[in-house]
């Protein structure tokens, strides 16, 4: 168990076994970040030769390690790039934090003397070598690498209010990541629809949270008429659940609903998928899972706020039972659909809890899914797609994303995809699909619309920044991110 502390004192004098010293590209020109001038001073005119000598440039991303040989406290010292000195600012300081963190072993206790000179900041270190030191192994044989005891944040504003109230505040936030990297990352096989819901229920108990948890089995949803949940997860031997948690504290000054989509696998069913592309398809559950730990974070965090969350969940395999491209499905509040392509299935799940969700009559709703391939040709695999009917609430949730440290990108839901939505089945109310290549995370923004029910909605396409399929950077891992957690709580904050 780590204990993280923030402390005002000096680099130079702290004994720590490590001490991080942040280090910026100053016109091509390395010099220690704010922060670590004491270690700098301590060095003297040893310093500059010392990088050069490293070979230190300043860059994002760059760690090197040297030892002190006594001129420090600490027996190490660890120099993490920030990037340009002109553009030093949470966001870098949250990924030096974390690249430092990969590097630490068979440490007991470390000093990060990084820009951490507000409560801002000391947010950004804290998250940073947090989620930086995040490592899933459940599934190996070996112990688990130690980690350090003590982590201790050096910052002149140690004693004050503003960082006392971050310290205590960032926790919830981070478990609710980790809880999310946790559950993406798990096998597929061990997270079906039915034990993701009993993993929900089990989280929600351990958070002695006054939250309160319904989950539908297969049963219900057919008396309740959720086709488009029935629907995708027929072909599995796995059935179908739907988990609703609700957050009701007393003098609530707004109510926020949050819809993720659940699918624990993706084969593509009939439209099935290539060999290559199903590997990670653990990972499309990553929305419903966003959503619930951020409504555990809320939860935890006293905010005055209400949520309802809805996280339908299914698993999208291939068996005789499958829905088969041409069926029509008959949505929860009656509208039907064309199915086009099963491979588009999360749009499907979701469409059912926003009616659903709905009804709660929500002041806004914000839908959370890896819904789209095109969504990472348009921006990448580090930026959220962000769509929806609302011009404040979309730059609300923009917001949110910048001071949470997540990137989003608007992205219009045009006039001609809602035609197109429905017009292009020649027997039910909405096409599913569209065989055009061009467009896709459009028109599955222009899909879901058609279930908000009018209301103030907003969608986060999270295909790309879900999972990370790359080696790690900054405070990002491999494999499951627990990205969108951090931007829903902070909008969650903002309606306070």
């Amino acid at each position: 168990m780590t204990s993280y502390i923030v402390r005002k004192a000096s680099p130079e004098k702290i004994r720590a076994d490590v001490v991080v010293v942040g280090l910026v590209d100053d016109a091509g020109t390395p010099r220690v970040a704010p922060g670590g001038e004491a270690v700098a001073s301590a060095y003297g005119k040893s310093f500059g030769p010392l990088l050069a000598t490293l070979g230190a440039r300043g860059k994002t991303g760059e760690v090197l390690k040297v030892s002190t040989g006594g001129t420090l406290k600490s027996p190490l010292l660890v120099l993490v790039g920030l990037g340009s000195a002109e553009r030093v600012d949470t966001a870098t300081v949250r990924a030096a934090a974390g690249a430092a963190a990969r590097v630490m072993s068979n440490v007991s206790s470390v000093a990060l003397a990084l820009p951490a000179a507000d409560a801002e900041h000391v947010r950004a270190v804290l998250e940073g070598y947090r989620l930086g030191s995040y490592a899933y192994t459940r599934y190996k044989s070996a112990p688990d690498a130690e980690t350090a005891s003590e982590v201790i944040v050096l910052s002149d504003a140690a004693k004050t209010k503003a960082v006392a109230e971050t310290v205590e505040a960032v926790d919830p936030v981070l478990r609710a990541v980790s809880l999310v990297r946790d559950w993406v990352n798990t096998p597929p096989g061990d997270l079906t629809p039915p034990a993701f819901a009993d993993a929900v229920g089990a989280a929600v108990k351990d958070s002695k949270t006054k939250l309160k948890l319904t989950v539908l089995d297969e049963k219900t949803l057919e008396a309740g008429g959720y086709g488009g949940i029935l629907g995708v997860g027929r072909g599995s031997d796995s059935p179908p659940r739907l988990v609703e948690l609700t957050y009701s504290p007393r003098g609530a000054k707004a109510h926020l609903a949050l819809v993720g989509k659940g699918i624990t696998y993706d084969s593509g069913g009939l439209s099935i998928k290539p060999g290559g592309s199903m590997a990670t398809m653990k990972m499309d559950m990553a929305g419903a899972a966003s959503v619930v730990a951020a409504t555990i974070a809320i939860a935890e965090l006293g905010l005055p706020i209400k949520v309802t969350t809805l996280a339908p969940m299914a698993e999208n395999m291939i068996s005789g039972r499958a829905t088969r491209p041409g069926d029509v499905l008959k949505m929860y509040g009656g509208k039907t659909v064309e199915v086009l392509n099963t491979d588009a299935e999360g749009r499907l799940i979701l469409a059912d809890a926003l009616v659903k969700v709905a009804e709660s009559k929500p002041d806004l709703i914000v839908d959370v899914a890896t819904l789209t391939g095109a969504c990472i040709v348009a921006l990448g695999d580090r930026i959220a797609g962000l769509m929806g009917n609302d011009e404040e609430l979309l730059s609300d949730l923009e917001a949110a994303a910048q001071r949470a440290g997540e990137r989003v990108w608007p992205l219009p839901i045009p006039a001609e995809m809602t035609e197109k939505v429905r017009g292009n089945s020649l027997v039910a109310d909405l096409a599913q699909h569209n065989a055009e290549r061009w467009g896709g995370t459009l028109y599955a923004a222009a899909f879901l619309q058609e279930f908000a029910a009018g209301q103030r909605w907003a969608h986060l396409d999270i295909a790309g920044p879900a999972y990370n399929e790359k080696k790690p950077y900054g405070h990002i891992p491999t494999g499951g991110t627990g990205h969108s957690v951090a931007t829903l709580v902070e909008l969650a904050r903002s309606l306070v």
